[in-house]
């Protein structure tokens, strides 16, 4: 019996709300014995709004010295940030497996699941998530080749006035780029929302 993917996501999707989430990936892997459902999860935008109030007024935990370097330093805003606790994980765990359970949504017994942050290497998956990140490295693979190229990398930039919709723009200047990227003598490429397999951010450390 098959792994209906999008029936659970959406279910996660609901667990995620009640607290204050988002799920950003879902992952279904591993052989039948050793089977993983991995979920991905964020703070949503008005828990974030939350987590920069209490930035902003130095809340307990929330001192500057305790913030992300990145952060500190202006490379990252607090809206970048997953904001995601053990503890939000450990309670979303515990209602979605039980909702897993009294729906049924993963046929047999032997599967894990596991809740964490979406990481260093967090995918975008929507354009709120392009604009969003703007301003952060990232990686990109297409599926049609742009410029006889399908894979990029650089900072994406916020999007230019008059910039055409439905796309991103990538700082090529920012990172090494591979020898393909470099015969196309580009400074920039603007990659259409449609014609992208899978982008994700690049760690900065």
């Amino acid at each position: 019996m098959a792994v209906k993917l999008d029936e659970i996501r959406s279910a996660a999707q609901r667990v995620a709300a009640s607290h204050g989430l988002d799920v950003v990936d879902l992952e279904f892997l591993g052989p039948a014995k050793e089977r993983t459902l991995r979920v991905y999860l964020e703070k949503n935008a008005e828990g974030r709004a939350r987590l920069k109030a209490a930035i902003a007024a130095g809340e307990p935990g929330f001192e500057a010295e305790t913030l992300p370097e990145r952060l500190r330093e202006g490379g990252l805003s607090v809206e970048q940030l997953s904001g995601v606790t053990h503890e939000d994980c450990a309670e979303f765990s515990r209602d979605f497996s039980v909702l897993l359970d009294v729906e049924d949504l993963v046929p047999g017994d032997a599967y894990t699941l596991e809740a964490s942050s979406p990481g260093l290497d967090r995918k975008l998956n929507h354009a709120e998530d392009f604009q969003r990140f703007a301003g952060c490295l990232v990686k990109v693979r297409t599926y049609e080749p742009v410029r006889n190229n399908r894979h990029w990398q650089g900072r994406l930039m916020a999007p230019a006035e008059g910039a055409a919709p439905g796309t991103i723009t990538i700082d090529l200047g920012a990172v090494k780029q591979n020898s393909k990227s470099r015969k196309t003598g580009l400074n920039t490429v603007e990659i259409e929302l449609g014609n992208i397999e899978l982008a994700q951010l690049l760690p900065e450390i």
